[in-house]
């Protein structure tokens, strides 16, 4: 877990399988439900791979992608889309954020509540 990403969770419109990364499973259940219908629906409106990732530094990414094949997937669509959900979901982001620099990274709490 040191020296790289780690994907939180994400949704495949391929396999139609959503995935959530038991590391994490602490992460009070409303916010797991929340991660849930936020990937599922993704995949629902543009297809495609959509995965939520934590950084090495702690924030969040969201990543798009799709098969070579797809011609339904909609690049375009998609980064307005995650555009879109990075607006509306700021605080969850945020929230999830400083749960894995506090309990992932063992930063210290005092400091990161200063910033």
């Amino acid at each position: 877990m040191d020296d790289k990403r780690i994907v939180l969770c994400g949704a495949n419109a391929y396999d139609k399988k959503y995935y959530f990364n038991e590391s994490f499973k602490d992460i009070p259940d409303s916010i797991k439900d929340e991660l849930h219908i936020i990937c599922v629906l993704f995949t629902e409106e543009v297809g495609g791979i959509f995965t939520i990732v934590f950084e090495q530094d702690g924030t969040l990414s969201m990543e798009t992608d799709a098969e070579e094949n797809d011609i339904y997937y909609d690049e375009i669509s998609s980064g307005l889309l995650v555009s879109q959900i990075r607006r509306k979901r700021q605080e969850l982001f945020e929230a999830l954020s400083l749960y894995y620099r506090v309990f992932v990274l063992k930063e210290d709490v005092s400091s990161l509540l200063e910033e």
